[in-house]
């Protein structure tokens, strides 16, 4: 028995000294859980909040007036559009400049000061459909919430059912069921594409590193550049066809409907790739073994889906939070296929989004190849 208590902690011991010649590991063992907890416990959230709002006044009344001021009040929303007419709601709603819009109909203070109820129409964008149900909740909220105070500042009696008072109706844009799978499938067409890519490039420098076949291979008259190409272009001709099989089987077997522009989908999934691509270079690079690449695409991942908006809507976030997510490539790539795919949104309405994954194809997907031209010639 001393005996194997002896070979027992000799062997703890070499596990631990082996740990301790592996300080990225070590760290990423230390840092992500307390990531996970601080990511989980602001960002999962069930409240939206803040929610972009355009508000047309057509009745341009007192009443109107004090419906716009509680929603300007209300922490669930945040006026930013007065459009004149509800044509112009769309444009704001594609652009994403508003989630929600209220529209108060010419005549509303009029009905009501005859005894008459008054409608007003709550537009939703359903392209998120969480976000949607709990907008429209709290809209149809507020505006009963509206109606009682009226009616009881009046003097009426808020339970009958012929006391006037606003009629709130709820209009679903280009969701029209808000069904969860139809905003899901396109998010996950962008994240598979980044988990695949991610996790196969990740190990494609450090592999080669690992087995000294690296070494070997640049005894060849090969060149740096060569080598690049070489590498990439396998990974993101696999990385295309698992794409297009994905959005086949969305498309096909989940009866996902598709109003938008092919070329729009592909330009931002193929900017979104190089994102991809050039992350996973930079974590083959800065890791000396497969067991490092793994743990540092696993502490690049979390944050990735936490804060894109892919299982929890950027709205729900903290304000301190927010900002945060534009620091993630993911996010404008789902807002590209969200946007395209559900509400069919062009070039101009995706350009902000569009823009962002170019910048981040350029900086990140630029740098990992200087990185790796660096590395490869040293």
């Amino acid at each position: 028995m001393t005996g194997t208590r002896r070979r027992i902690r000799l062997l703890i011991r070499k596990e631990f000294l082996q740990l301790r010649r592996d300080p990225l590991l070590l760290r990423l063992l230390f840092i992500m859980p307390v990531m996970q907890l601080v990511m989980f416990g602001y960002v999962v959230a069930a409240d939206v909040t803040h929610l972009p709002t355009a508000v047309v006044d057509l009745d341009r009344t007192p009443v109107s007036r004090q419906l716009t001021s509680e929603f300007a009040a209300s922490d669930y929303f945040t006026v930013t559009a007065h459009p004149q007419s509800e044509t112009r709601l769309r444009p704001l709603i594609d652009s994403g400049q508003a989630a929600i819009a209220v529209v108060v109909p010419e005549g509303t203070q009029a009905a009501l000061n005859r005894g008459e109820q008054a409608q007003v129409a709550i537009v939703v964008d359903g392209s998120d459909s969480q976000t949607a149900s709990l907008g429209s909740g709290y809209a149809t909220g507020l505006i009963a919430n509206f109606n009682a105070t009226r009616l009881a500042g009046s003097g009426a009696d808020a339970a009958l059912g012929s006391a006037p008072g606003l009629d709130a109706r709820v209009r679903v844009l280009y969701n029209p069921s808000l069904a969860s799978i139809n905003t899901m499938i396109p998010g996950l067409v962008a994240v598979i594409l980044m988990i695949s890519i991610m996790v196969i490039m990740s190990q494609a420098v450090v592999r080669e590193r690992e087995s000294g076949t690296l070494e070997q291979m640049f005894v060849t008259p090969i060149r740096p550049v060569e080598y690049l190409v070489g590498k990439v272009t396998p990974y993101a001709l696999l990385a295309a066809a698992q794409m297009a099989v994905v959005a086949a089987v969305g498309l096909l077997w989940f009866r996902v409907p598709f109003h938008g522009n092919v070329l729009v989908v592909l330009t931002g999934l193929g900017l979104f790739m190089l994102t991809c691509i050039g992350l996973g270079l930079l974590v083959s690079l800065v890791s000396h073994t497969r067991a490092q690449a793994q743990q540092a695409v696993m502490f690049l991942m979390l944050p990735t889906m936490i804060l894109s908006g892919f299982i929890f809507p950027i709205s729900s976030m903290p304000a301190a939070v927010q900002p945060v997510t534009y620091l993630i490539p993911a996010r404008f790539a789902l807002k590209v296929m969200r946007g395209a795919t559900v509400k069919g949104a062009g070039l101009v309405d995706l350009a902000p989004s569009l823009l962002a994954l170019a910048g981040y194809a350029v900086l990140i997907f630029g740098g990992a190849v200087l990185a790796t031209r660096r590395r490869l010639t040293e």
